[in-house]
């Protein structure tokens, strides 16, 4: 007897179930061959392998074959699964190794034929000795090989694509493991174990699982062209429920086998309720569906091609720019092809409101609470609801109550919830498709990937509306807060006035100084009237000449000790401004200047220019400020250490009003030495956007 007859009876049902696998195996890939070269290597390669436990079914009838023929076989087998691995090799390396890898392979099949199928024949011609073993030998090396081909398979494959891999590598090195084990022991004893040459057909057959996994992975072993999911899924059910009889029928057998007298009685027993268990599950409508989902997602090819749908659904939520709703209504149709719904949003007080409504009826209700029981549902489910569907079979949906206005909807077909941060933040209502179809798992999880990037773009949008309110808002309580300052400053005047009337009432120049500041100040109120029905701050620019400007405000605060004065003053300086505003912002910056330093200090005003800028410094020698101070509080409207007689807003008016113009404010101090405000504008004859400005003002701000 050859070296592959070792034990036939042993090893019948082992290589039996070995054909009956990979039969089914190779029926799932011939289905499924694209007439790709990968496709038809592994298809042969499973071949070769069931024709190999076919040869071990019939031997094990002890029906009688030539010797050749069994070694034939194993030969066979190693060579297809070589050739297969040597060929997915080469996807994941260069040319030049690839072809190292061919020629290898070539190689040791030649070497280990010679050793499996002419040695024998030597040994039976006279030749003894050695040759006897030499199948032996060669069965080794064609194991070790195939070790080989599975550890490069393995490490040459990037770590982010193993997992296409991981299964065929984990099944096939297992199986040439256990032959080089086979072999090696068999070597060493001079004989094969009866027991080790009967479970390589299991051994082999435990292993088409995990081929299937790694088939279903590599869509180049594969086609679109499927087996029914159907017949699939009916053909698990027979072989699930056989499974599980056979599994109760052991159970009862050892239940009669140690039950003594009642053993008989209580197998009965079990039986009849192992059957209706059975029965039971296999009317179960949720089993069933869990298990066509299941079936769907681990054997057939997907139905969409996510990339493409991912690209489409992001192309068509950014088409609609200027209604973000409608945009994401039409994307969410355009997936299920529906032509039109309607699309509800979350305000800031927790309710939906309806904000798109396309091609449907306008419903009876505008406003839905949020805490309505749909919503309620669709926040803890996250389900796209079939309304078909849920009609029909209500207890499917469990909770879920659709509002009085989309039950009298009778073309309102899916329900579609955007959620967001595990929240609710918008859902959608889609009309019926004239391509009308059921859904199955895969639009739906196509649908609830799509609501999560739907309520991320929902989201912008109403982040965006928001800001914009809150810029708008922010405006507004920026243009009240400018009025109120003015308002404070004209106060003070007119409060001067009042409190130097009854002194001076009898002085007629002091009259006319009250009718001056009145006069002024009628102008200036009439001015900021003007501004805020024009709903704007600066007025129109013009040439203002510097000095003059000084010379009127250092005199309009003489009045007051310390008294500024000109320390320098450069003539012929001009910018473009609003004089108004300038020589307000400018008067603030000396009241500020006499307000923090004492009678008996100075505050000092010079006019000078520096190449393109106008440089105004108004310094004193008060209390100044720490640099703490100014880098966190100086600049920031609202904050005063005035108390109540302070706004918070002049300094910080003062620097937006010169950056305005092109110009920038700049401020040094220290405390205890008193503090220089330098006051830096494009000079008239200058054009502000030239870059040499910009490195002018950076250089002297510095």
């Amino acid at each position: 007897m050859s070296a592959w007859m070792a034990s036939p009876s042993l090893g019948g049902a082992s290589d039996l179930a070995a054909l009956l696998a990979y039969l089914l195996l190779a029926l799932l890939l011939l289905t499924a061959w694209r007439g790709r070269l990968m496709g038809l290597l592994a298809l042969g390669a499973v071949g070769a392998t069931a024709l190999w436990a076919l040869l071990g079914v019939t031997h094990a009838l002890l029906v009688e074959l030539p010797g050749w023929t069994l070694g034939l076989a194993e030969l066979g087998r190693f060579a297809a699964w070589g050739l297969f691995l040597t060929e997915v090799l080469a996807v994941d390396q260069a040319q030049r190794a690839s072809r190292h890898w061919r020629w290898l392979l070539g190689g040791t099949l030649l070497l280990g034929g010679l050793l499996m199928l002419a040695a024998p024949e030597l040994a039976r011609s006279g030749g003894g000795g050695a040759l006897d073993q030499a199948p032996l030998f060669g069965a080794i090396l064609l194991s070790i090989l195939g070790l080989l081909l599975v550890e490069q398979l393995y490490r040459n494959r990037l770590p982010a694509r193993r997992w296409e891999i991981k299964h065929l590598c984990l099944g096939l090195g297992a199986v040439f493991a256990y032959d080089l084990f086979v072999y090696s022991d068999a070597l060493l004893m001079q004989r094969i174990d009866p027991t080790l040459a009967a479970a390589r057909g299991l051994v082999n057959a435990l292993i088409v699982p995990l081929i299937a996994v790694s088939a279903a992975r590599n869509p180049r072993w594969s086609l679109d062209v499927h087996v029914s999911r159907q017949v699939v899924f009916h053909t698990a059910t027979l072989t699930g429920a056989g499974i599980y009889l056979v599994a109760m029928a052991g159970a009862g057998y050892y239940i009669r086998y140690v039950g003594g007298a009642w053993g008989a009685m209580l197998q009965i027993a079990f039986l009849f309720s192992a059957s209706l268990v059975l029965f039971a599950l296999l009317f179960s409508g949720q089993l069933r569906a869990q298990m066509r989902v299941l079936l769907s997602r681990h054997f057939f090819s997907f139905k969409y091609d996510y990339r493409e749908e991912w690209l489409r659904f992001t192309e068509a939520l950014s088409q609609d720019g200027e209604n973000p709703a409608r945009a994401v209504l039409s994307a969410l149709g355009g997936l299920v092809k529906s032509p039109g719904g309607m699309l509800w949003l979350r305000n800031e007080h927790g309710a939906f409101e309806l904000a798109q409504r396309l091609h449907c009826p306008e419903p009876a209700q505008g406003v839905m609470p949020g805490d309505h029981p749909m919503l309620a549902f669709l926040r803890a489910s996250g389900w796209v609801v079939d309304l078909d569907e849920q009609r029909a079979q209500p207890e499917r949906y469990g909770d879920f109550a659709p509002p009085r206005w989309l039950a009298e909807l009778a073309n309102a077909w899916l329900v579609i919830p955007l959620p967001l941060h595990q929240e609710l933040c918008a859902f959608a209502v889609l009309s019926r498709s004239p391509l009308a179809r059921a859904l199955n798992w895969e639009d739906r999880s196509l649908l609830r990937v799509a609501g999560r990037q739907a309520a991320a773009h929902v989201a912008q949008y109403q982040a965006a509306q928001a800001l914009m309110r809150a810029r708008q808002f922010e405006a507004f309580n920026q243009l009240s807060a400018y009025v109120a300052h003015d308002l404070k400053n004209l106060l003070a005047q007119q409060s001067l006035l009042l409190s130097n009337a009854e002194r001076h009432r009898h002085n007629p120049a002091f009259f006319d100084d009250v009718l001056r500041t009145l006069a002024s100040s009628v102008e200036r109120m009439q001015r900021l009237m003007r501004q805020l029905r024009e709903e704007r701050r600066a007025g129109e620019r013009r040439r203002v000449a510097l000095a003059e400007l000084l010379a009127e405000l250092v005199e309009a605060h003489a009045g007051r000790r310390p008294a500024p004065y000109l320390e320098r003053i450069e003539a012929g300086l001009e910018v473009l401004a609003d004089p108004e505003r300038l020589g307000r912002i400018l008067g603030h910056l000396v009241q500020n200047a006499q307000d923090a330093t004492p009678p008996e200090g100075w505050v000092k005003v010079r006019l000078y220019h520096e190449e393109q800028l106008a440089v105004i410094e108004i310094e004193d020698s008060g209390l100044g400020m720490s640099e703490d101070f100014i880098r966190e509080r100086l600049f920031r409207p609202f904050d005063s250490t005035k108390g109540l007689t302070g706004m918070g807003i002049g300094v910080f008016e003062s620097r937006e009003f010169a950056r305005l113009i092109g110009g920038d404010l700049v401020v040094r101090s220290r405390p205890g030495r008193g503090t220089l405000f330098r006051v830096l504008l494009p000079r008239a004859e200058c054009d502000s956007a030239n870059p040499s400005v910009s490195t002018t003002l950076a250089q002297v701000a510095s």
